[in-house]
């Protein structure tokens, strides 16, 4: 009898914690120490008084995997609530990033366009360089990174992801 290893899939959770010190070392710490990977990490407070931060963690990980990494969470004593955006359906996710691409002449003609075609906006220009905003999912991003690599790129910064899931509840 042959056994089938289970695949291993993008997850993306929205974690609601305490704003309170060390509570994201405590969940780094969590992942770190039983060998899974964060591939993004974003944090923010959420509620008026700065009382309650959402993280959001992409990381992949089978399906059993996911549900002992959730139920860690979960028992955490300064986390509210885990979601997992991915299982519950429909959500939204953006990234934004910040590109810096140098060059002059066509070079800069054509990073323009492209950056226009990608619904870039220009953050700041000088005569040799121009620092780009883009906004969108994963794959568009790393388009448009890897266009502008062929044009003079210089640097990315990127945010993470954020996601929220659609429809009237909350995650």
């Amino acid at each position: 009898m042959q056994i089938k290893a289970e695949t291993a899939s993008r997850h993306t959770l929205a974690v609601l914690v305490d704003n309170e010190p060390g509570i994201l070392a405590r969940i780094a710490g969590l992942f770190t120490a039983r060998g899974y990977n964060i591939e993004s990490l974003t944090v923010s407070e959420i509620s008026e008084d700065d009382s309650v931060s959402r993280i959001t963690i992409v990381t992949s990980a089978s399906a059993p995997v996911m549900e002992q990494i959730i139920a860690q969470l979960e028992r955490l004593v300064p986390v509210h609530r885990v979601a997992d955006l991915t299982v519950l359906g429909a959500h939204v996710e953006r990234e934004l990033a910040l590109v810096k691409v140098a060059g002059v002449g066509e070079h800069r003609i054509e990073a323009m366009r492209l950056a226009e075609v990608y619904r870039g906006r220009v953050l700041d220009a000088t005569v040799s360089s121009f620092v780009f905003e883009v906004t969108g999912g994963r794959d568009k991003i790393d388009t448009f990174v890897g266009l502008m690599k062929q044009l003079g790129l210089v640097e990315v910064a990127r945010t993470g992801i954020v996601a929220i899931a659609r429809g009237r509840e909350a995650a």
